[in-house]
């Protein structure tokens, strides 16, 4: 009889590639993520793991075995999923992480409502930018993430999830109140080819669609700070920095020394909700879709 524990540990090293990766993912040390596999060989006779290195990989065994892993969670979520559906309550534990912006102008709002209509479900959630919060639901650590694209540049979802707008988040450019164009009504972002920008991390989903946006339209941008929080940014622009873009949601109360400028173009970032595919009939879940678009609505 394989040990359903055991299996998710090792889920999780394929996933991770690492047991400091798994262990992580699970909360656990990295010792028991080695004690569980090695349980795990004497279960099933064969070894599963070999040395790499500093580090350790999967054999041909223990690949086939993870691929089965997989599955035999996909089915375990999945009963639990219509057990609970027939029972038909919002209880348990539901996991939620969110962007940055969205956890300060969006999750409380949900969150709150879910606590007040169903006080025995318990809550916990994270701020994630979105590429982590869909790894988390991949790997099974997050129940639910609300992510972003944008208008120009869409995210793909891994194959078994799903997802749900939320609302259409529209974005202004920041700038300091004596620039030259703040007293304008519309801008176009190639207005900007010779201003600094602040902007998020490299490597960040929106930093990257920044650049691919200005590139677009045959600017090379000129990055002079970056900040991953929206009101981090605007207070380098009221300290007269640089110009930003600024997502209505959750962006105010805008700093003294700043104003925002609507983009001719409409730049928009779509916000939606992504879960497992196998967890789609779980009440909490649908529940908490509920509240994340109602709270979508009220700030849209």
């Amino acid at each position: 009889m394989l040990n359903l524990e055991r299996l998710r540990t090792l889920d999780a090293l394929a996933r991770h590639g690492s047991v400091s990766g798994a262990a992580e993912s699970l909360h656990i040390t990295t010792s028991a993520v080695s004690q569980q596999m090695s349980k795990l060989e004497r279960e099933v006779g064969q070894q599963l793991l070999a040395k790499n290195g500093r580090g350790v990989r999967l054999t041909d065994a223990g690949r086939l075995l993870a691929e089965h892993a997989a599955r035999i969670l996909s089915q375990v979520e999945l009963a639990r999923s219509d057990l609970e559906a027939q029972r038909g309550e919002v209880a348990g534990e539901l996991r939620v992480s969110a962007f940055p912006t969205a956890a300060r102008g969006l999750l409380p709002h949900a969150l709150s409502a879910l606590r007040e209509r169903h006080p025995a479900l318990r809550l916990r959630s994270c701020e994630l930018e979105p590429e982590r919060g869909i790894a988390g639901v991949v790997r099974g650590d997050l129940d639910l993430a609300v992510v972003l694209d944008w208008y120009n540049k869409p995210m793909a979802l891994p194959d078994g999830l799903v997802k749900a707008p939320i609302l259409d988040d529209p974005a202004d450019v920041a700038m300091p109140v004596d620039h030259r164009l703040a007293g304008r009504d519309e801008v176009d972002l190639a207005e900007f080819a010779d201003d600094e920008w602040i902007t998020w991390g490299e490597g960040e989903f929106c930093h990257e669609w920044l650049m691919f946006t200005l590139r677009s339209k045959g600017i090379e941008p000129i990055v002079g700070h970056r900040a991953a929080e929206t009101h981090t940014q605007l207070g380098l622009v009221a300290a007269g920095l640089g110009v930003c873009i600024a997502p209505l949601l959750g962006r105010h109360p805008v700093p003294d020394g700043v104003v925002t400028v609507p983009v001719r173009q409409r730049v928009r970032r779509h916000v939606y909700v992504a879960w497992r595919a196998d967890a789609d009939r779980r009440p909490s879940i649908r529940a908490a879709v509920k509240a994340l678009r109602a709270a979508g609505e009220s700030v849209a």
